[in-house]
């Protein structure tokens, strides 16, 4: 089979594997079916997508919306590394799922407003599919209400008309949305269960996600969390696109 590329972008080295760790244990794949580049450690270069049988771009410390000159050349050199990526991926529309960050770095590519209108702070919430949604291949199988983890400063507040949004949120209206057949994101963390939340929300307490004094009651009512089936947004992304053809030569 081909694998499936994971780009990530968090800079803490525990953190990154436990996201790494969360990713296959929820996709089912095998570290060596979940290929992972690091782009805030080296650039993503170019990428052969006859490799892939699909591509996600995991959450990040980075944020869309914040200016330019309070950017780090990490940050600005990765923004320039997924621009070229996302035109490739778009014009082709491969596979691709980008969540939190990216749905971010893919609403703006698509000329989306990103801003901090509909941040939400670290916790669960109850996402619901748009009868979109309810239709689309990916998503059609979840429940049209369902609990998630989220967690974030920015989110998409005018959508462009390439954009179908397929979940939203009472505090957040773009949860999830598709570009093309193929192209996906979602706000909300499909790759969290309560053991990774939890160890997310120490490792950012001090990140300008919620009040570092209210860590331990957010950890507390993340015990009380049911979002598996916010899960299944990463099965059915394996499932509808792993591909068994060999690698092209």
């Amino acid at each position: 089979m081909k694998p499936f590329l994971l780009v990530t972008t968090r800079g803490e080295d525990a953190v990154a594997a436990d996201e790494h760790a969360a990713y296959c244990r929820l996709t089912g794949l095998l570290p060596e079916d979940l290929e992972w580049r690091r782009v805030d450690r080296a650039p993503l270069g170019p990428i052969d997508f006859t490799r892939y049988s699909g591509i996600i771009l995991a959450g990040s410390p980075f944020t869309v919306s914040e200016p330019v000159e309070r950017k780090s050349a990490t940050e600005l050199r990765v923004e320039r590394e997924l621009a070229v990526l996302l035109d490739e991926v778009v014009t082709l529309d491969f596979p691709f799922l980008g969540v939190c960050y990216g749905i971010g770095t893919i609403g703006a590519h698509q000329g989306a407003r990103v801003d901090r209108t509909y941040g939400e702070t670290s916790q669960a919430v109850r996402i619901s599919l748009t009868p979109e949604g309810m239709g689309d291949p990916l998503l059609h199988e979840l429940p049209a209400e369902f609990d998630a983890f989220v967690g974030h400063k920015e989110a998409i507040s005018e959508v462009p008309p390439s954009i179908t949004v397929l979940a939203s949120s009472r505090s957040c209206p773009v949860q999830a949305f598709r570009v093309g057949r193929n192209v996906y994101a979602t706000q909300f963390h499909p790759e969290l269960d309560k053991a990774s939340f939890t160890s997310r929300v120490r490792a950012y307490a001090n990140h300008g996600y919620f009040d570092p004094v209210e860590a331990d009651a957010i950890i507390e009512r993340v015990e009380e969390a049911d979002v598996r089936a916010s899960h299944m947004v990463l099965a059915r992304f394996i499932e509808e696109y792993i591909s068994s053809a060999p690698i092209a030569a």
